[in-house]
């Protein structure tokens, strides 16, 4: 299938939804969405833990979330004894960044493509050691031997004392190697912590054999599951040293069930999460990433061919499955997240159509989403009307 055919919808699969019809949602990477079944099991969920609050929560719920994480787990290949169950990847960020003891003069290594949050807390983490935050520059051009080349070059032995990237960057929707980086990494003796927030479901991933140190990947995004749902895996040198941000009743227990337990907090969404896996499977986990690949790119060029963006300027996320794409916008709409986000709303407000719209590089771009709820005359009408509504845009 070319870049310009849009696949066949899959029979059904909108129906399984409760998105508003009024709206095009194309910025499933953002929040995800949530099946209608998975949202029906966490329902019974609460209803249970509400009809007798004490026996769910005393009786048994340890040993259902250790299935539910073995469950996820499996999915990623991950180890299910060095993994914990987070509320999302900047959490589980945060986790590692207060673990792995930073001091004066330690620094961490992150690229210009890192997620907004995981910059805030790398920062604030640096500040409070008294170490220091060092960023890589990567062209959104750059071919997986460039990013390795780049981001190696940039390492230094005895003081950078964590890498950090991503494995689909959220900005710029590019999958980085995260196996070579990795292997990099090891070859200077730095630990590297995978932020993988939207690779679970989207790509097929393996998380023990990208030889990450630290690695973490939201289940809501990609993989159907509830929003606060994701997994954190640990490499066993790494695991006594986690500290959970809250301490609780299994903190004698070591990880991974010290982060896991965090009082009367709502584990629903972590117990129907298989539930999500299920709903992916039953259409065919390679039939949604193929149909969502082929889409993304179809919305890709029609958006681009509407704008003016010769199909050579358009960026290659570097993985045929990736379901983002990128769009460059016209010069002169903004370069700052603040201006990126007044024109994402204007678009919503405007079009009605939810899109993602980021600054990166000194000018905005535009990321499409792609799930199966979602069809081509979407994109198509967008490609019709964007133009315009950019155009009577008031310039930055």
């Amino acid at each position: 299938m070319s870049a310009g055919d849009p696949p066949p919808p899959l029979p059904g699969a909108r129906l399984l939804f409760s998105l508003d019809p009024a709206v095009a949602h194309l910025n499933h990477g953002s929040f995800g969405s949530v099946p209608i079944s998975v949202q029906r099991t966490q329902q019974r969920l609460r209803d249970e833990a509400e009809s007798n609050p004490l026996r769910f929560h005393v009786q048994g719920l340890v040993d259902r979330v250790v299935h539910t994480r073995r469950h996820l787990a499996a999915f990623l290949g991950a180890d299910p004894d060095g993994s914990a169950l987070v509320p999302n990847a900047s959490s589980g960020v945060s986790l590692v960044l207060q673990s792995v003891g930073l001091t004066v003069g330690d620094e961490v290594l992150i690229t210009d493509h890192a997620y907004g949050a995981v910059v805030l807390a790398v920062r604030r983490q640096c500040q409070r050691a008294g170490a220091t935050l060092r960023t890589v520059p990567v062209p959104v051009t750059a071919s997986a031997a460039e990013v390795v080349a780049r981001v190696r070059d940039a390492l230094r032995p005895g003081r950078t004392r964590l890498l950090v990237v991503d494995q689909v960057t959220s900005g710029t929707a590019k999958v980085f190697p995260v196996r070579d980086l990795a292997a990099a990494a090891r070859d200077s003796g730095v630990p590297i912590l995978v932020d993988g927030a939207h690779a679970p479901g989207m790509l097929p991933v393996d998380v023990t054999a990208t030889g990450a140190d630290f690695w973490v990947g939201n289940l809501h995004k990609w993989a159907f599951a509830p929003r606060g749902t994701a997994l954190l895996s640990v490499t066993p040198a790494w695991r006594s040293a986690i500290d959970p941000l809250v301490t609780s009743w299994e903190q004698d227990s070591g990880f991974p069930l010290s982060v896991e337990f965090q009082g009367t907090v709502d584990y629903s969404g972590w117990l129907s999460a298989p539930a999500g896996l299920f709903a992916m499977r039953t259409l065919g986990v390679d039939t949604i990433r193929a149909h969502n690949a082929g889409l993304a790119a179809f919305g890709q060029r029609v958006v681009g061919a509407a704008l003016g963006v010769p199909p050579e300027d358009l960026p290659d996320p570097g993985d045929p499955v990736a379901s983002m794409r990128l769009v460059p916008l016209p010069t002169g709409l903004g370069d700052t997240q603040a201006q990126a986000h007044a024109l994402r709303q204007l678009i919503a407000d405007k079009l009605a159509a939810e899109t993602a719209v980021n600054a990166w590089g000194g000018r905005c771009w535009l990321r499409l989403s792609a799930q199966i709820y979602n069809r081509p005359e979407e994109y198509r009408r967008l490609a019709e009307r964007l133009p315009a509504l950019l155009a009577a845009a008031p310039a930055r």
